[in-house]
């Protein structure tokens, strides 16, 4: 190749050379940890398919005393404080159920899952009575902060009694017959749901159908 008088002849095909070929290691490298770190990915996912399939689910906690679980429910006359008669035990329509929910004011876990059992009893079709033991106006003053209805709350002692009802909040879920399906104590979505597979699978509680289930084994 001829150059021209006075012109240095050009370095460039070289200089190419040895910067193209870090470029190119770099670029491999970073092809290999994106891999590697895809490939790990796919691995902690499936650790956490099966720790998910180990973990069992918190339920709601069973409360011994009162009337127990496949027990027909005392039968109660009471009324809302709309003032209409509610029959609490009575038989219900085929397929549905009654979600009673224990609350107060003056509880902060029952304000917290209040608005979660609404939305939980519209998702699974349940009926719900909320059932409180206070001075009246406490108690209207909960049904205007979460906007419950007067003709689904009732204020008194007598539901509470009857179930030995000590702490709150506490749920009892009865079935279509008026036998109690589940009770216990909630403060979460979970443990309404334990209810309703405790009243699915006949056990009294979610924990003893984990127990009567075959382990994982690993």
């Amino acid at each position: 190749m001829e150059h021209l008088p006075g012109v240095a002849p050009s370095s460039a095909p070289q200089g190419w050379g040895r910067v193209m070929t870090p470029m190119t290691i770099m670029l491999v490298l970073l092809w290999i940890v994106v891999i590697c770190l895809s490939v790990a990915v796919l691995a902690l996912a499936r650790q956490v398919g099966v720790l998910h399939e180990r973990v069992a689910p918190a339920g709601a906690l069973l409360n011994a005393a009162g009337p127990g679980v496949g027990e027909p429910s005392p039968r109660l006359e009471v009324h809302a404080l709309a003032g209409n008669s509610i029959t609490v035990g009575s038989k219900l329509a085929p397929g549905k159920a009654l979600l009673l929910l224990f609350v107060s004011q003056t509880c902060p876990i029952c304000k917290k899952l209040i608005p979660i059992a609404m939305d939980f009893a519209k998702s699974e079709r349940l009926d719900v009575l909320f059932v409180g033991d206070a001075e009246l106006a406490e108690q209207r003053r909960l049904i205007d902060q979460f906007g419950l209805a007067e003709n689904r709350f009732v204020n008194g002692p007598e539901i509470g009694m009857a179930y030995r009802v000590d702490k709150l909040p506490y749920a009892v879920l009865l079935d279509d017959a008026g036998v109690i399906a589940a009770k216990g104590l909630v403060n979460s979505r979970e443990h309404f749901e334990s209810l309703i597979i405790a009243k699915e699978t006949g056990f009294a509680s979610i924990q003893s159908y984990l127990k009567a289930q075959p382990e994982i084994v690993g």
